[in-house]
């Protein structure tokens, strides 16, 4: 069966000479990027799986975008996750306030 090109990309970067819907993988990512709402979700399972470390902190990209500034004590607390785990890990792609935006 023909593969679409996105399953010909995670094909490519999984080392498989084929990819299905709803088949996990495991790929190889050019670059990982996170917003101030996908990325504390992101750093919770990180933590609950154990991992210690990134694998290549250079290939993480961080943009606080949809909770700054701040409406409440909740969004800043995503905001200071996110600005603790980059600094933590070496993430040098980390875009705070005034360093992003539209």
């Amino acid at each position: 069966m023909a593969m679409t090109m996105t399953q010909k990309i995670l094909a490519a970067h999984a080392g498989l000479k084929e990819v299905r819907a709803g088949q996990l993988i495991e790929a190889d990512l050019d670059i990982m990027l996170g917003n101030d709402v996908t990325t504390p979700v992101a750093i919770n399972e990180f933590e609950k799986a154990g991992a210690a470390a990134l694998h290549d902190p250079g290939k993480a990209v961080f943009v606080l975008d949809h909770f700054t500034p701040n409406k409440d004590i909740k969004s800043a607390e995503h905001c200071k996750k996110i600005r603790v785990f980059a600094k933590k890990h070496g993430v040098q792609n980390f875009f705070d306030v005034g360093r992003m935006g539209v």
